[in-house]
């Protein structure tokens, strides 16, 4: 009877291993995440806005036709970025993304509290390179570590009525992620 019980409990050990291997793994290896899946739409640094979903399908899963959507797929390994996100009336975010999915960072218009999210993105090896400023704080510069050298931007601007699509689409159009020139 013993031995009926060890094995049923290595049994569920040995199952509970492999799924969560299995969960922590998949990520890394799929071939259709949402990287590709924007790669033949945009380029690389620069900001392009993704068509609205509609009934026959959405470039990304989940998007919500009321938000605006712009994408950036950004690779630091010329240099840092610096992005510009206008607001729009109703409500902006910006959202930063790993290669594989990971969100590192996520800003609103609200905690911004400017006319327009500005902020740079660089590896923790490039801030090191940065001068010492004494004078400037982070209010004046926003600086964004990213984990990894590649990834996306999500650049999303609330429409709370269709009229006002327009409206959010120009401000997602309007941003800018470029390398910083030195």
């Amino acid at each position: 009877m013993i031995r009926w019980v060890l094995w049923t409990i290595a049994g569920v050990v040995l199952g509970i291993v492999v799924h969560l291997s299995t969960v922590l793994f998949l990520p890394r290896t799929a071939t259709n995440d949402a990287y590709s899946r924007l790669a033949p739409l945009t380029a690389i640094n620069a900001v392009v806005p993704l068509p609205q979903p509609g009934p026959g399908g959405a470039v990304m899963p989940f998007m919500d036709p009321s938000f605006a959507t712009a994408v950036c797929r950004y690779d630091l390994s010329e240099g840092p970025l610096k992005l510009t996100a206008p607001v729009s009336q109703a409500f902006t975010s910006v959202s930063f993304y790993t290669r594989y999915g990971t969100a590192f960072y996520a800003i609103t218009d609200r905690a911004a509290g400017r006319r327009s999210i500005d902020l740079d993105l660089m590896t923790q090896a490039q801030r090191k390179l940065l001068p010492e400023e004494e004078d400037v704080t982070s209010a004046d510069r926003l600086i964004v570590d990213a984990p990894t050298p590649t990834g996306i931007i999500l650049i999303r601007a609330l429409s709370p009525e269709p009229s006002l699509l327009p409206m959010a689409q120009r401000a997602v159009a309007n941003a800018k992620c470029e390398i910083q020139k030195s």
